[in-house]
């Protein structure tokens, strides 16, 4: 039998899955970890503990479980949350807690001194993408500045994938969809690293070496095979960003195809014809030579979700505290009875790309209920998610087709708020694993087992959400006011 192996590790999740040939799932296995935040603002992760370790749990669970031969394992490919930034030493040991994507928010100032030494324009014409707090040049700027100490000893700024990468092959490389994410350090026409925007900050030999996502990095190392149980020899891919392996997951192939992914955050990708020059939006190389991507996320919704359980639903039992939750909000109306939630408790993402926004409930009153409030919670979401849409379509860029993906989808208030104030209908496919299915089917392209479209036979489209015509005059009119709200109250966000 022929078998890939597919890992992503996610904000508070890492997940796994083996599949043979024809897309079949022979072993899954899920391992919890915890996203610090040591202070408002900053996103962390345990590098050994959280990435690597989790990694070794979840692949020797699986092979236990399923008790395959490690040697009919064809190749394994790895993806996880980002992009994120790690210095590491010339041992590969880790200096510091690996830094979050967008929702570490800790280098606005760096942000700030980047656009005044390259000019904002320069930077986005070059490399494809304005500086946000999804950047991670300001993040390595960052730790010039306020961790020398560290800076002294970097050998590698790596990233999530390529730290797990490393420790399976020895090899230190990063995939050129994730590398998009090092502005301004990467040069999109180019399609290489660039330092004449920014120089004297980082070194070329501080930086991966670049390669194509399925390209095989190296194999499984001898030490490598001894704590993961893998064999020894074994190919090991270059690896990408989660949501880019969540979006091959459910066959977003062609240009107007577009993913969106549920979970600690939203995270939209479109393959496009070519470059979607818009500062609201993300671009990238593709996971493929000669391919685009424009992608958008918000910076909270799942967390959110949590967030609300945790602080409001102390007196539910946390493993069922959710579809209490969403019961207490299914006897909301659409509207939450006249409260909007603006979920930015991590700053924003996409559209707005700013660090300062603030989380706003606008609208209660003493006839409120926990219900209304969570029912508002989801509705944000979704009117921040319809925001992103429609800033697509003012780019010339509107999906054609949309695939839902994630474990949000199993929410189906969430789900249908989502269609609803966005006017779209999200297609659903068979399996919605997420990302380590579509890394064991990257892994299997990667090896010459399976073609590109093989993906539509490995992973149908078996349902839909469409949305409901009856509230579509009430979401048109929350848009308005949610946009409304935060350009009213943006300056005292700040202050």
């Amino acid at each position: 039998m022929r078998h890939t192996l597919g890992i992503d590790v996610g904000t508070f999740e890492t997940k796994g899955v083996i599949a043979d040939a024809d897309g079949r799932i022979v072993a899954q296995a899920a391992r919890p970890h915890r996203m610090l935040v040591p202070q408002p603002g900053w996103a962390e992760h345990r590098p050994d503990e959280d990435w690597w370790g989790d990694f070794v749990h979840v692949t020797r669970t699986m092979l236990a479980e399923s008790r395959i031969d490690p040697r009919s394992i064809r190749a394994v490919a790895a993806s996880a949350i980002g992009p994120c930034m790690l210095p590491v030493d010339a041992g590969g040991r880790a200096l510091m807690n690996g830094v979050l994507y967008g929702v570490d928010t800790r280098a606005a100032r760096e942000i700030e001194e980047l656009n005044a030494l390259a000019g904002a324009d320069r930077i986005l014409a070059r490399c494809g993408n304005t500086l946000t707090s999804q950047s991670v040049g300001p993040k390595i700027l960052w730790t010039r500045n306020q961790r020398p100490e560290v800076f002294a000893r970097t050998a590698t700024f790596m990233t999530s994938t390529s730290f797990l990468v490393m420790k399976l092959t020895g090899r230190r490389v990063i995939d050129h969809y994730t590398a998009s994410n090092a502005t301004p350090f990467y040069d999109v026409a180019a399609l290489d690293w660039c330092f004449d925007l920014a120089p004297d900050v980082v070194r070329r030999e501080q930086m991966p070496e670049l390669m194509w996502s399925t390209e095989i990095a190296g194999h499984v190392t001898a030490a490598a095979a001894a704590e993961t149980g893998l064999a020894e020899g074994t190919p090991v891919t270059c690896g990408t960003i989660d949501a880019a392996a969540e979006a091959v997951s459910v066959g977003v192939l062609e240009p107007g195809e577009m993913m969106m992914m549920y979970g600690s955050t939203i995270f939209i990708i479109m393959p496009t014809e070519g470059r979607v020059a818009d500062s609201r939006l993300w671009h990238a190389p593709w996971l493929f030579p000669g391919r685009s991507a424009a992608m958008a996320g918000l910076a909270t919704s799942g967390t959110l979700t949590h967030w609300f359980r945790d602080q409001f639903a102390r007196d539910l039992d946390p493993e069922t505290a959710f579809a209490a939750l969403a019961e207490e909000a299914q006897a909301s109306p659409p509207g939450a009875r006249g409260l909007i939630v603006l979920p930015y408790f991590s700053g924003e993402r996409t559209p707005i790309h700013d660090p300062d926004a603030k989380g706003v409930i606008f609208g209660l009153n003493l006839t409120h209920t926990r219900g209304d409030v969570y029912r508002a919670v989801i509705e944000g979401i979704a009117l921040g998610t319809a925001h992103v849409i429609d800033t697509f379509r003012e780019a010339g860029a509107p999906p054609r087709a949309i695939r839902a993906v994630g474990g949000g989808t199993k929410n189906a208030l969430w789900a249908q708020a989502t269609s609803d104030a966005c006017q779209v209908t999200q297609s659903l496919c068979a399996k919605s694993i997420g990302a380590s299915y579509g890394n064991a089917f990257l892994a299997a392209l990667a090896v010459g087992d399976v073609k590109p479209d093989d993906i539509r036979r490995w992973n149908p489209v078996e349902g839909e959400i469409v949305p409901d015509p009856a509230v579509a005059d009430l979401h048109a009119g929350r848009n308005r006011i949610f946009r409304d709200l935060y350009a009213r109250t943006k300056t005292l966000m700040a202050q």
